[in-house]
């Protein structure tokens, strides 16, 4: 039986892009040696992180004055480092979940935080309106997408501060205007790559102004003026992000990603909002398209296991819900397929049929 990986996360990748890196695993570029034990110092792996590097670049239009950085830690480790290096006073976030959440109690640690919105009280079901930014912020932090809730920010906001974004669930999905962010940061085990490893992209002329002596490995700095070869980088993780890179770009870069998104989401939105058996759990208009939030109609609750048990059967894999939304979750990344969508579809069909 054919399975389909709705997982959130870490979640599927391309075949290719898993038969490629683990050739390397095998033999990287011929050497005898595995991918997993050469050294990072070597000219070979130094040319995976040039072109990872220049690729990231490309696909999203990286004006000059940015760098792309590589780091471990994920995008937890990105709460703290973010107001350490950007933090001077006071900071904005605007709450739409639970890593919002998180990425302001760490901004506590070095300044005044101001929460601009919340969803909060609806159970995150909705990205806040119509709030405004305290104009002597240091820098506006925002959450694109929230794979706990389903909600996502898909537009680039014009905001009278410094704009970073912890993009880890929808980068490489759709065009970026870089150019309004000071800092980016994704987790690359959602969109980019296997866990291990995360992207940094951030503007040159707004590192070295906080008002604190910077921990070396914390200062971006360091990483900058070493090409993420500081210390030990996650080789593999970086490997695997190369040929997802290498993947999307053959694909037709982040626009094609953008329209497959799209695609997908409707396929399965639409289904979720004709079943009887099915409701989605947040504001239309704020529609994560990468994971798809439902739940059973009241009138169906005590179906929801049964659902499960038979979804899982025809093969659909990592859609139960997260434990503070409940019901189904399915995530459908730059790697899921039109296939997979339909596949759902059609299980949720054949289970409103049977009900």
């Amino acid at each position: 039986m054919k399975k389909y990986n709705f997982n959130a996360g870490p979640s599927m990748l391309p075949r290719e892009v898993i038969e490629n890196t683990a050739k390397q695993i095998l033999d990287f570029n011929g050497s005898g040696l595995s991918l997993m034990e050469i050294s990072h110092r070597t000219k070979d792996f130094q040319a995976v992180i040039d072109e990872a590097m220049a690729l990231i670049k490309e696909l999203l239009d990286v004006p000059q004055g940015y760098s792309v950085v590589f780091l471990g830690g994920g995008a937890s480790l990105q709460f703290m480092q973010v107001p350490c290096n950007f933090l001077i006073k006071k900071a904005a976030y605007l709450n739409t979940g639970v890593w919002a959440k998180k990425a302001m109690k760490e901004a506590k640690l070095f300044g005044e935080v101001v929460e601009v919105a919340s969803s909060a009280d609806a159970n995150y079901t909705f990205i806040p309106k119509g709030w405004s930014v305290p104009v002597d912020a240091d820098y506006l932090h925002i959450t694109t997408n929230n794979t706990i809730y389903g909600t996502e920010i898909r537009k680039d906001l014009d905001v009278n501060v410094p704009l970073i974004a912890d993009m880890s669930s929808d980068i490489f999905s759709r065009p970026v205007d870089v150019s309004k962010y000071d800092c980016i940061y994704a987790g690359a085990q959602k969109n980019l790559a296997m866990a291990g490893v995360t992207v940094i992209i951030v503007k040159d002329e707004k590192l070295g102004k906080a008002p604190r002596e910077i921990p070396t490995m914390l200062d971006y700095r360091t990483h900058v003026d070493k090409g993420s070869m500081f210390n030990t980088p996650p080789v593999v993780p970086i490997y695997s992000a190369l040929e997802n890179l290498r993947w999307i770009k053959k694909q037709g870069g982040v626009e094609a990603m953008d329209k497959l998104a799209q695609q997908r989401a409707e396929i399965v939105y639409n289904e979720i909002d004709r079943n009887k058996l099915f409701k989605g759990t947040v504001a239309a208009e704020d529609r994560s398209l990468m994971n798809i939030c439902f739940v059973m109609n009241e009138e169906y609750a005590e179906l929801e296991k049964p659902f499960m048990e038979f979804a899982t059967e025809r093969g659909m894999v990592g859609i139960k819900g997260h434990r503070s939304v409940g019901g189904f979750r399915a995530s459908c990344y730059n790697a899921q397929t039109v296939e997979g969508c339909n596949a759902l579809v059609a299980c949720m069909k054949e289970f409103e049929a049977k009900a």
